[in-house]
């Protein structure tokens, strides 16, 4: 999807998984990536990972949640690779739970990592974007539309980040930065769904996606690269669903049966 030789993309949340992902697609793509993530013994070896791979990439431990310590990510993160190009906000907190058996520090917590999170990665960037010319891609899901049981805390999050996404796509556009956020459906060999789906109802699940399969990773590093390339250069302040028709409804035979 591109070539990004020259570019410095910067992805936060990005010890693995989908953020990952979208970290070696862009390094494969020739770009300087710089991953961050909370734990430094995982930034550490998937920073390592990408060098393997033939990849210009350093890693930086740091906490969404910690504005001081993104500004100095930043700075060493631009000392590093030059001016940020791509920015990928996707750290994130779940779990499932009821509503009656999530405390009040819990869902903060979710809040905090998910909404607050993203809003500190974007606004503490804004000194160290190329502008103009910067994309920047918030990683949301489908709960921040469609509200769902024993997630509360995650679709009160990522309704916010939808918010934060298109509100900045508003304030930023006339310095010609771009924010647009990726909402991911099922992803195969994620953290997300050996957490939150049930392997018994997999068939099911699947059968009522439009497109009957899982995604993987690879589809939304794709998308991410879209979202950055020029042919993506007149979109802006959009939610990108990746989810096989997840969001347009259920597509199971009983339901299109009449």
């Amino acid at each position: 999807m591109g070539d990004f030789s020259g570019r410095h993309v910067f992805v936060a949340g990005a010890s693995g998984g989908i953020n990952f992902a979208i970290a070696q697609g862009f390094g494969a793509a020739g770009a300087r990536v710089t991953i961050l993530s909370r734990s430094e013994e995982k930034i550490a070896a998937a920073a390592q990972e990408l060098r393997d791979a033939g990849v210009n990439a350093i890693g930086i431990a740091c906490d969404v949640r910690d504005y001081a310590g993104l500004e100095a990510a930043y700075t060493q993160a631009v000392a590093a690779h030059g001016r940020i190009d791509v920015l990928i906000s996707g750290a994130a907190g779940n779990f499932l739970a009821p509503a009656l058996k999530v405390s009040a520090n819990a869902f903060k917590t979710v809040v905090d990592i998910d909404l607050l999170g993203t809003y500190n990665v974007f606004r503490a960037s804004w000194d160290h974007l190329t502008r103009p010319g910067a994309s920047l891609i918030a990683i949301t899901a489908g709960q921040a539309v469609h509200p769902s049981p024993f997630q509360i805390h995650a679709c009160a999050a990522k309704a916010g980040v939808n918010m934060v996404t298109k509100c900045l796509a508003l304030e930023w556009g006339p310095a010609g930065v771009r924010v647009n956020a990726i909402s991911p459906g099922p992803i195969a060999d994620t953290e997300g769904m050996r957490r939150l789906a049930d392997p018994a109802r997999e068939a099911k699940l699947k059968g009522s996606l439009a497109l009957r399969d899982y995604g993987t990773k690879a589809d939304i590093a794709e998308a991410a690269m879209f979202l950055s390339s020029p042919a993506a250069k007149y979109i802006t302040g959009t939610i990108l669903n990746v989810d096989g028709g997840n969001d347009i409804g259920d597509a199971s035979a009983d339901a299109l049966t009449m």
